[in-house]
C-alpha cells in the first residue's frame, strides 16, 4: 500500500509537471481559440517526443504489441500502456542517431501520465484500445493524410464505408485532448457534432479526406490541421518587418491585411490581437507559411496566366475507394481475426508499403535485424502452412511463389549482414595498423633511415658553406669601407691645397688627416698602416691617382662595386637553396666577382 501510494503520488507530481510547463509558455494570451489549442497541443507532443514518432512506426508498435488482435471496447490496464509506450519509445531511440537520444524514462512518464488524465478521470486504472489508438495516432508526427487514413481504416467496414457510430466514437475520443488542455468550452464534443461534419449517409475514403482537409475543416476539428501547419512552419524564416513590433524578421507564420497596403504581422502580435495605425483587428488577414521574393511572385504571376500553374490543387491524392485483397498482407503483419485485418488493410488502398519495413531498414542494429529476421521467417513457415489449408487452389501457386521470394530476400538480407560486418572489421584492422607510432615505422624501414641521414648532412654542408659565404662578404665590405675613407681624405687634401675653395662640400670635414685602417682579409687580425700601406694591394690606376694628387671622382665607380657586391650575394643566396653539387663552383664564381668589382675600381 505505501509502494502504491508513493507511486500515485509520483504520478501527480510528473501531471502537474506537464501542465506547469505549458502554463509557463504564456498560451492563454492567444486571442483566437483554434491558435490557443494548437499550440498547446503542439507543446504537448513535443514534450513527450511524440513528433519524433511518424504515424507509421506508431501503427507497427500497434501491430508487434497485438493491439490489432483485440476489440476497440476491450480494456487494458495502466501497467500494459506502460510497457506499450515503453516499446515506442525505445524502438524510437534506437532509429535515432546517438547524437540525439531521448530521455525515454521521462517521456514515457509524462505521457503515461497525460493519457490517464485525459481517458481515465475517474480513476479505474484502465482505457479502451480504442482510446489509446485515437490519441496517438493523432497526437504521432506524420503527415496528417496518413493519420487520416488510419483513422478511416479504424472506423470504416469490409467494404471500405464509413461506419457513423464508428466516427462518433472517435469523435468522443479525440475531442478530449482540447478539453485536457483545458479548451473543452471550444472544441468539447457534442451529440450534433457528427451530422455537422457528414450530413450524407455514404462516406468513402476519398470523401472522408476531402471533408477533414477541406479549408476551412470540420468546425469540431479545426485545431487537428492547424496543429500539422504550426510544425512545418516553425522554422521558416521571413525576411519582412513587422508592422506592430518593428521586428525586422518573422518565424513561423506571417499574416497580411487584406485591406491596408503593406501591413504584415507576425504570428505573435497577430495571435495577441495587436494593431495600430489604420489596421483593425475586424480586418480580413491572409496567412502565409512561407516566403516568395518579389521576382517569384512575378514569375509565378505569368506562369498561372499562361496556363503553367494548376489552378485549384487538390488537398490529397486520389486513393481507390476499396480494399485491396487481404492476402496483400499475409507476409508482413501478424495473423489475426478477418475483420480487425481487414480494416488494417484499408491503408493499403494506396498501394503504400507497410510499416514493418521501417524495422528492417534500421542501421546499425545488426543483431536486432537478426532477431527480426528470424521472427519473420517463422511467421512466413507458419502462414504458408495455414495458407495451404485456408486459400482455394487458384490461389495457392500464387501464395507458394511469394513465399519463396520471401526467403530469398530473407537470405540475401542474411548475407548482406555478414558482407557488412567483414568489412568492418577489415577497416578496424586497417584503422589499427594506419595509427601506428612513427618511430616505430621508421625502425622497420632502412631506406626511410638513410634518406634522413642524407638529408641532414646536406643541411649541416649547406650551413657550413652559408657561413663561408657570410665571412667572405663581411671582408669585402670592409675594403670597400677602406676605399672610400681613402677617398674623402685624398679630396681634403686637395681642397686644403687649393686654398680652402668655398666651393668645397662641408660634409668632408678637415680634421681627418688619415684614413680608417683597412681590416686585413686574415680572420683574427686587425693591423694598422698607412694610407700608402692600405693602396699597396690595389692595382696601379688608383696608386697612380691618390699618389700624383690628380683630382679624381671615384664616387660613382665605389657605388657601381657596391652594387655588384649586392648582386653577387643574392646569387650566393639562392644558389644555397639548390639541391644539386655546383654549388663549390658557384662561389669561387661570385668570389672572382667580387675580385673583379675591386679591380674595376682599380682600373678607374
Amino acid at each position: 500500500m505505501i509502494e502504491e501510494g508513493s507511486k500515485r503520488g509520483k504520478a501527480m507530481v510528473e501531471k502537474r509537471q506537464l501542465f506547469m510547463e505549458m502554463r509557463a509558455q504564456n498560451f492563454d494570451v492567444i486571442r483566437l481559440s483554434t491558435y490557443r489549442t494548437a499550440c498547446k497541443l503542439r507543446f504537448v507532443q513535443k514534450r513527450c517526443n511524440l513528433h519524433l514518432v511518424d504515424v507509421w512506426n506508431m501503427i507497427e508498435a500497434f501491430r508487434d504489441n497485438g493491439l490489432n488482435t483485440l476489440d476497440h471496447n476491450a480494456e487494458i490496464n495502466v501497467s500494459r500502456l506502460e510497457t506499450i509506450l515503453s516499446s515506442i519509445y525505445y524502438q524510437l531511440n534506437k532509429r535515432l542517431p546517438t547524437t540525439h537520444q531521448i530521455n525515454v524514462e521521462q517521456s514515457i512518464g509524462l505521457l503515461l501520465n497525460f493519457m490517464v488524465a485525459t481517458y481515465d478521470s475517474e480513476s479505474h486504472g484502465k482505457l479502451t484500445v480504442f482510446s489509446m489508438k485515437a490519441m496517438l495516432s493523432t497526437m504521432c508526427g506524420g503527415k496528417i493524410v496518413d493519420k487520416l487514413r488510419y483513422i478511416f481504416s479504424q472506423i470504416s467496414d469490409s467494404s471500405g464505408v464509413m461506419m457513423f457510430a464508428k466516427f462518433d466514437q472517435f469523435l468522443r475520443e479525440v475531442l478530449k485532448l482540447p478539453t485536457a488542455v483545458f479548451e473543452g468550452p471550444s472544441f468539447g464534443y457534442t451529440e450534433h457534432s457528427v451530422r455537422t461534419c457528414f450530413p450524407q449517409q455514404k462516406i468513402m475514403l476519398n470523401t472522408f479526406l476531402d471533408v477533414l482537409m477541406a479549408d476551412p475543416p470540420p468546425q469540431c476539428l479545426v485545431w487537428l490541421p492547424l496543429m500539422h501547419r504550426l510544425a512545418n512552419v516553425e522554422n521558416v524564416f521571413h525576411p519582412v518587418e513587422c508592422s506592430y513590433c518593428r521586428s525586422e524578421s518573422m518565424m513561423g507564420f506571417r499574416y497580411r491585411c487584406q485591406q491596408c497596403h503593406g501591413y504584415q504581422l507576425c504570428q505573435s502580435c497577430f495571435w495577441r490581437g495587436h494593431a495600430n495605425g489604420p489596421h483593425s483587428n475586424q480586418h480580413q488577414m491572409k496567412e502565409h507559411s512561407s516566403w516568395k521574393s518579389p521576382a517569384k511572385k512575378l514569375s509565378h504571376a505569368i506562369s498561372k496566366s499562361l496556363g503553367c500553374v494548376p489552378i485549384g490543387e487538390p488537398p490529397h491524392p486520389v486513393f481507390p475507394e476499396q480494399a485491396e485483397r487481404p492476402q496483400e498482407l499475409t507476409h508482413t503483419v501478424q495473423p489475426k481475426p478477418a475483420a480487425d485485418n481487414m480494416n488494417d488493410t484499408m491503408l493499403m488502398s494506396s498501394g503504400t508499403p507497410t510499416p514493418t519495413k521501417s524495422v528492417l531498414e534500421s542501421p546499425s542494429r545488426l543483431d536486432e535485424e537478426h532477431r527480426l529476421i528470424a521472427r519473420y521467417a517463422a511467421r512466413l513457415a507458419a502462414e504458408a502452412g495455414n495458407s495451404t489449408q485456408q486459400c482455394p487452389p487458384t490461389d495457392l501457386g500464387f501464395n507458394l511463389d511469394a513465399n519463396k521470394q520471401q526467403r530469398q530476400l530473407i537470405a540475401e538480407l542474411e548475407n548482406k549482414n555478414r558482407e557488412i560486418l567483414q568489412e568492418i572489421q577489415r577497416l578496424r584492422l586497417e584503422h589499427e595498423q594506419a595509427s601506428q607510432p612513427t618511430p616505430e615505422k621508421a625502425q622497420q624501414n632502412p631506406t626511410l633511415l638513410t634518406e634522413l641521414r642524407l638529408l641532414r648532412h646536406r643541411k649541416d654542408e649547406l650551413e657550413r658553406r652559408m657561413s663561408a659565404l657570410q665571412e667572405s662578404r663581411r671582408e669585402l665590405m670592409v675594403q670597400l669601407e677602406g676605399l672610400m675613407r681613402l677617398l674623402k681624405d685624398e679630396e681634403q687634401k686637395q681642397a686644403s691645397q687649393s686654398g680652402g675653395s668655398p666651393h668645397s662640400s662641408p660634409s668632408h670635414g678637415a680634421g681627418c688627416s688619415m684614413p680608417m685602417p683597412i681590416r686585413s682579409t686574415s680572420a683574427g687580425s686587425t693591423p694598422t698602416h698607412t694610407p700608402q700601406d692600405c693602396l699597396a694591394g690595389v692595382g696601379g690606376d688608383v696608386l697612380e691617382a691618390f699618389a700624383h694628387g690628380v683630382p679624381r671622382n671615384l664616387r660613382n665607380d665605389l657605388l657601381v662595386a657596391a652594387d655588384s657586391i649586392t648582386n653577387t650575394m643574392s646569387s650566393l643566396v639562392k644558389e644555397l637553396h639548390s639541391v644539386d653539387d655546383v654549388g663549390v663552383e658557384e662561389e669561387t664564381n661570385m668570389r672572382n666577382g667580387g675580385d673583379r668589382g675591386t679591380l674595376r675600381v682599380q682600373k678607374h
